[in-house]
């Protein structure tokens, strides 16, 4: 796929992954929509990615888990950036807590829920209908390990993963008579804001998450995104796990 007239839409762009992605569809020539709920992040990304070359960006702020708020802003959008949405980069979410189940606070469960499963149908429904105008398109969900796997304290984080990988499969035969890609990809740990929001800014607590290993990092991500997106139009990757190399499964590390 040429990237030059076809937008790039991302979730969540204002830091980690989403922002790699970004930033690696940006060097590459596409144009991008970036979203998320910072607008002074989504003008700073803008203006620094602008330096390097002269594609089309686009930000939108707004809240993935407000239905409403979500189907306006993407509306709001001209129909010539409508019709050139070649790809979606459902990339918003978190995890927010970790213990026991009957130990969970009903307000991290419920921002887990809202922004990782609800912030993908919200973005999708509304982003889907103009790939099945063209007959083109390409949905990329970003899950993890969590969803394939689960561990200990992660019950509802681990649900909601599980959740998009089901979504991929589900968005996958739907959208086939209109040769629309979806990909389902699932990282192992990378070293992202991922582990300071999961513990509430202790920032003691997020950096032991990767000590005695190498992680990987946003770009290792962003790259193996950027490899589904511009296979043939012929090949659709479904499935993509990617693990550190000391990482096995979701709790079996080597640490030095």
């Amino acid at each position: 796929m040429n990237g030059q007239n076809n937008y790039v839409f991302i979730t969540g762009a204002t830091s980690g992954i989403g922002e790699a992605c970004a930033t690696l569809f940006h060097q590459k020539g596409y144009a991008l929509i970036l979203t998320g709920r910072r607008k002074d992040r989504l003008i700073k990304l803008k203006d620094k990615l602008q330096e390097t070359n002269s594609s089309a960006i686009e930000i939108l702020e707004f809240d993935v888990r407000n239905s409403d708020e979500t189907a306006k802003v993407i509306q709001s959008l001209t129909d010539e950036v409508k019709n050139n949405i070649s790809i979606l980069i459902n990339n918003a979410g978190l995890a927010v807590g970790k213990g026991p189940i009957d130990e969970g606070v009903l307000d991290d469960w419920n921002r887990m829920i809202d922004t990782n499963i609800k912030g993908v149908l919200h973005v999708t429904k509304e982003v889907v209908p103009f790939f099945k105008n063209k007959k083109s398109g390409h949905i990329i969900n970003l899950s993890s390990i969590a969803g394939k796997e689960v561990y200990p304290g992660g019950n509802v984080y681990c649900a909601t993963k599980h959740a998009v990988d089901a979504l991929s499969k589900a968005m996958r035969i739907d959208l086939l008579p209109y040769a629309i890609k979806v990909t389902n990809i699932a990282p192992g740990a990378v070293d992202t804001e991922f582990s300071e929001v999961r513990f509430k800014g202790d920032l003691k607590m997020a950096t032991k998450t990767y000590e005695g290993f190498s992680p990987l990092v946003a770009m290792d991500v962003a790259e193996s995104i950027f490899f589904t997106a511009t296979r043939p139009a012929h090949v659709t990757i479904n499935d993509l796990t990617i693990m550190p190399t000391a990482q096995g499964s979701s709790q079996n590390l080597f640490k030095l």
